[in-house]
């Protein structure tokens, strides 16, 4: 799998490094890590070498680990506004199935 992120759009964020942070932190619950080989453009390897130099990742496998991790966490977004524009478009269709906020509390 090849995974590519620009990471120059974030430069000068306030709060990416504590971002890339809580998701080091997530990594280092877990209790095994497999090793994997993984082949990947020069260009990929030179951008990520640079973020390290940078300081924005430990090493070449936190930066691999890391966006995978944010890919991840992407994709759950997504798979979440999906079920919410569903949930919508049915609301839409039969306003009658839907509870008021007062019954709700």
């Amino acid at each position: 799998m090849l995974v590519r992120m620009n990471m120059g759009t974030y430069k000068g964020t306030h709060g990416l490094r504590e971002t890339f942070n809580k998701y080091r932190k997530q990594f280092c619950l877990r209790l095994t890590l497999t090793q994997v080989q993984l082949r990947l453009p020069k260009k990929t390897i030179e951008e990520i070498d640079q973020w390290v130099k940078e300081g924005r990742f430990k090493s070449r496998s936190d930066a691999i680990r890391i966006i995978i991790s944010l890919y991840e966490e992407r994709e759950k977004t997504r798979e979440f506004l999906t079920m919410l524009t569903t949930r919508s478009e049915e609301a839409e269709e039969r306003p009658e199935t839907l509870i008021p906020l007062e019954e709700y509390r």
